[in-house]
């Protein structure tokens, strides 16, 4: 046998390696709406860039027949490829073998990629499609999992990592998604759960299918456990590599920068999109619209505790994260879940370099049985915490409202904050007028001989003393009172000004976050 013989075999093993499951199941998975793990690869990554490791590793099972089955890849695809023009490294589960069952081999395949992103400084993005641990493995398949969930915790917040959800992902497995910074899930196709539909009927006797256990829908809006959904796997993708976009390769860089098209930064409509009336609702949206570059916000958690908006954007080219009371939804009120999405995406934001501007209309923390029986002290805790131990540039714009703790914990100046800036109509106090005036002035109300005359001559008497940007500008809380229409400009010049900032914190192993 010659060289040539030996290269043309090279190439008949690497086919049957790239043909995966075969044809016939090629085809089921096509029927099913869902592409193959190769097909997901050339969607991702920039044409011709990617580059396939440890391409014929296959399992070493002899047990319940495996010995008689071949497994190409061993049901799963890794490499490294650009995305933008810039490196990542991935996998990408093929539900064709095995189902997509993680083994000892499949395992070791994507911790060795893992390892090699995190040595490279470089996004790591996983390509989910698994019927989760193979049985026939035993307790070996489970501690391939410990590997991942291990590098996927040792390399949190020193490399973006990525999960795209493109199939079913069960027991075990979803613990390394839920681990990761941001996870994507596809409409219909995708599930994730703990334990099956089929193991809660037994257990319970509670009967649901599938997508309503742990769907798309289900966990982009109640359980919060992704923070993207896509009407189709193409979609998803598209949004993955929009995502990357506004991310650094890794905690030791910055994110990189943009072209903007816009030009002028004086907004005018500021100043009407926005009722004066501090309890009329609004869509913080339209602020943020006038405010970053043009059709570049990226929001995250869109539909998860909407009370709170956060997400990526762009002012003069330069990635920002936002996070923003929502007035329309709770009145802007902070609760349990609102309080967990934003926390989580200032500790992104902070992990990966990213300044942080908040947009502040807010009533409180929201009160009710419920929410104090829920623990919203630990949970609110959860923003004090977040925003006092970042170090970005931090920036906040009073809107409207910033009222009671609610006004401490959303970036005040008291908790680290680098720069506030207040709105002329701004109210900055413990509560709103209406409620400070019925308890101050409680008697004087209550034995006047026109009870609403007076009510209403308190609430302008505590909101001209109290209830204005005026009073904490006084004292150093608020550096300027900005005309709204000026509110890009400002934000430009102080995101210049903070380019540079350093801030060191004390030494310790890490803090003690209330989760």
């Amino acid at each position: 046998m010659d060289i040539y013989e030996k290269i043309n075999e090279l190439y008949d093993r690497r086919r049957e390696v790239e043909l995966g499951g075969g044809d016939e199941r090629i085809e089921k998975q096509h029927e099913k709406g869902k592409l193959t793990a190769r097909e997901r690869i050339d969607l991702l990554v920039d044409k011709g860039t990617f580059v396939e490791l440890n391409t014929f590793i296959e399992h070493r099972t002899h047990d319940f027949g495996m010995d008689e089955q071949k497994g190409p890849g061993d049901g799963v695809v890794t490499g490294y490829a650009k995305v933008n023009g810039r490196p990542i490294y991935l996998f990408s589960q093929d539900f064709t073998v095995f189902g997509g069952a993680l083994g000892e081999m499949h395992a070791k395949k994507i911790a060795n990629v893992m390892d090699l992103a995190a040595k490279n400084g470089t996004p790591f993005v996983g390509l989910n499609d698994s019927g989760g641990a193979r049985i026939q493995e035993g307790v070996v398949s489970l501690d391939g999992y410990g590997h991942i969930f291990y590098r996927n915790s040792i390399y949190s917040g020193v490399i973006p990592q990525i999960s795209v959800i493109m199939g079913p992902c069960a027991g075990g497995a979803v613990y390394s998604p839920a681990i990761t910074d941001f996870v994507f899930m596809v409409e219909k196709t995708s599930q994730m759960f703990i334990t099956g539909p089929k193991v809660i009927e037994t257990v319970t006797g509670e009967k649901i299918s599938a997508e309503d256990l742990g769907g798309a829908n289900v966990h982009n809006t109640i359980s919060g456990n992704a923070h993207f959904r896509a009407a189709t796997e193409e979609e998803a993708l598209l949004e993955v590599r929009r995502l990357l976009s506004y991310l650094p390769q890794n905690n030791q860089e910055k994110p990189p920068l943009a072209n903007s098209l816009d030009e002028d930064d004086y907004r005018p409509d500021l100043t009407d999109l926005i009722p004066f009336d501090a309890v009329r609702p609004y869509d913080v949206r339209i602020v943020i619209e006038q405010v970053v570059d043009r059709d570049s916000f990226m929001e995250i958690h869109k539909d998860f505790a909407k009370n709170i908006v956060v997400g990526f954007a762009r002012v003069k080219g330069e990635t920002v994260g936002l996070v923003c009371n929502q007035p329309k939804i709770m009145a802007g009120g902070l609760d349990i879940d609102s309080s967990d999405k934003a926390a989580r995406f200032i500790r992104t934001c902070d992990s990966f370099n990213i300044p942080i501007i908040t947009f502040e209309d807010v009533t409180g923390f929201f009160p009710g049985v419920k929410q104090e029986h829920g623990g919203i002290i630990r949970h609110g805790a959860k923003i004090l915490f977040a925003y006092s131990e970042a170090t970005v540039p931090k920036l906040t714009i009073i809107l409207r409202k910033a009222y009671g703790g609610a006004y401490v914990a959303l970036n005040s100046k008291s908790i680290g904050a680098d720069l506030v800036y207040a709105w002329p109509n701004a109210e900055i106090a413990v509560m709103g007028p209406q409620g400070a005036a019925n308890i101050i002035f409680a008697k004087e109300i209550i034995n006047s001989e026109n009870p609403e005359l007076t009510r209403q001559q308190k609430i302008e008497e505590y909101r001209a003393k109290f209830a204005n940007p005026y009073v904490a500008a006084a004292r150093g809380m608020v550096d300027d009172v900005i005309d709204p229409r000026e509110t890009r400009i400002k934000i430009i010049q102080a995101l210049e000004m903070l380019r540079n900032k350093k801030e060191s914190r004390p030494y310790k192993k890490h803090g003690n976050i209330p989760l």
